[in-house]
């Protein structure tokens, strides 16, 4: 199936479901959806940095620190979130701890994003069709990088918000 076609809930401000489109008219009409946001660092507090295939339908060829994506039409945010880690870096069976919910305004969409954390000291697969390369970094690295390449805008809002500690919903 082209993803294009994947068909995804239309939510309000409130987060509830008032629609389902094709994933494309979420990305032509900037609709408010849903997503998951899930930050993969080593239990010596290695961040994982990966780059993004210039084939994505946002932010081709960019750097992100979270794995993560679009929730389909009915998935839960948790479901969501063990979906991306497993499809994008291999990542299987792992315990996702929430964190907080975020909602992202801005030139690459409008969604409400559930955000994790996930500890992974194992090896990471990419799925060629999402992940270029990617490689375990400090915070100080990913302050470095973030200051010197292009990121998802809404996954540095995010990670800001996680770096400053607001963690309330």
């Amino acid at each position: 199936m082209d993803p294009g076609d994947e068909l995804v809930d239309v939510v309000d401000e409130d987060d509830r479901v008032v629609g389902v489109v094709a994933r494309r008219e979420i990305r032509e009409g900037n609709l408010l959806h849903r997503c998951t946001y899930v930050l993969v660092r080593r239990s010596d507090g290695r961040v994982l940095v990966h780059r993004r295939t210039e084939t994505k339908d946002v932010y081709p060829g960019a750097y992100d620190m979270f794995a993560g994506g679009v929730l389909a039409s009915g998935e839960a945010y948790e479901d969501g979130a063990r979906r991306e880690v497993e499809e994008e870096l291999g990542i299987v069976g792992a315990t996702l701890t929430p964190l907080f919910r975020h909602r992202y305004s801005g030139p690459s969409g409008e969604a409400w994003g559930a955000v994790y954390e996930v500890t992974w000291d194992g090896p990471v697969v990419h799925q060629e069709s999402e992940v270029v390369w990617s490689d375990w970094v400090t915070l100080e690295e990913l302050d470095g990088m973030l200051a010197e390449r292009e990121f998802c805008l809404d996954s540095r809002e995010i990670f800001e918000r996680w770096r400053d500690g607001r963690l309330d919903p």
